[in-house]
């Protein structure tokens, strides 16, 4: 199922024959992990909390539009808030989404609740990005990050550097994953923190300074990873990977190795599957079947994604929610 969504060079850090960018990655979107447009109608849900100040005359902007513009280019659609929006709202945007991304700011903004449904969220199969960045900007992630994976960040170490794969223990850089297919050189941030080391994790990016920068989880169901530097999003973004990197990481949040196999994924899919059930109003196999007239036919159409039967008039498949 994975090939439907990945390119034939899924996991390969460095591309044979592959022309390369002035950074030295492979040149061309045919070396991402997902192919275009592959994740069309799925949603992620972005909590965007931290979008810039004032630092002594130096005014920082970070509207997202670098980053949402990257992810549209796998089909992908953003839900954004710049501040924590009411319960309702949450639980109805995130019903639809595949992932939730968290970017925070230096105070604490999550009530309870909301942190409740986020873990709720994880635990159903859902992707979830959990940013930081230099002290203190790490608030809502460190709450989070403690509650399911038992690590916080913490510091302010310099960045600004282009890192490359890690070639030894004890060095900077990148470990090869999905996640760095296509990525070579990846820029590390401007000032980022530091994440605590812990065997729920699996590092993917020690900083210059050795720092665990980013690391992933990986439990076969769920997925999330944990990042200290979300300046990439916005500062040098055309710098080396940054583009790659952001749609890469969605892709394998995305999780389509488990949500698109599972026999149970139809409870943890988006809204427009309930609308697909409304509409059609009867229990249909799970697998493919063998009709046996010629009025069964008429009456059915086999989704050509997981091979579901499906009422005829159904726009959507009951099973895996693509259209018909």
């Amino acid at each position: 199922m994975a090939e439907k969504f990945y390119t034939k060079y899924a996991g390969q850090t460095q591309i044979e024959g592959a022309g390369k960018d002035r950074f030295g990655n492979a040149d061309g979107e045919q070396y991402d992990l997902a192919k275009p447009k592959a994740f069309k109608g799925q949603t992620i849900a972005v909590m965007h909390l931290y979008t810039g100040g004032d630092f002594g005359g130096w005014q920082d902007d970070f509207d997202f539009k670098l980053p949402e513009q990257a992810l549209k280019e796998k089909g992908f659609e953003v839900y954004r808030w710049t501040q924590v929006p009411s319960l309702q709202e949450f639980r109805r945007i995130l019903d639809f989404s595949c992932q939730f991304w968290l970017i925070p700011t230096a105070e604490c903004c999550l009530s309870d609740e909301h942190i409740r449904i986020i873990k709720n969220f994880f635990d159903s199969g859902k992707g979830i990005y959990l940013w930081g960045d230099n002290w203190p900007y790490y608030a809502d992630t460190n709450i989070l990050a403690s509650i399911m994976f038992g690590v916080t960040m913490s510091g302010s170490v310099p960045g600004g550097n282009i890192l490359t794969i890690r070639r030894r223990e004890g060095s900077p850089g990148l470990i090869p994953h999905l996640v760095t297919t296509g990525i070579e050189y990846l820029f590390e941030g401007v000032t980022i923190a530091t994440l605590q080391r812990s065997q729920t994790l699996m590092p993917l990016v020690y900083g210059s300074a050795n720092n665990l920068l980013i690391a992933t989880f990986d439990d076969g169901k769920r997925r999330a990873i944990i990042d200290g530097g979300f300046t990439r999003l916005y500062i040098n973004w055309d710098t080396a990977g940054t583009g790659r990197y952001v749609k890469n990481a969605a892709a394998w949040l995305a999780n389509v190795e488990h949500r698109f196999t599972d026999t149970s994924r139809a409870v943890h899919q988006q809204v427009r599957v309930l609308d697909a059930l409304s509409e059609q109003d009867v229990a249909v196999s799970q697998s493919r079947r063998t009709l046996d007239t010629k009025a069964e036919v008429r009456d059915h159409v086999f989704c050509s994604n997981c091979g579901t039967s499906n009422k005829a008039t159904a726009k959507y498949c009951i099973q895996c929610g693509e259209r018909i």
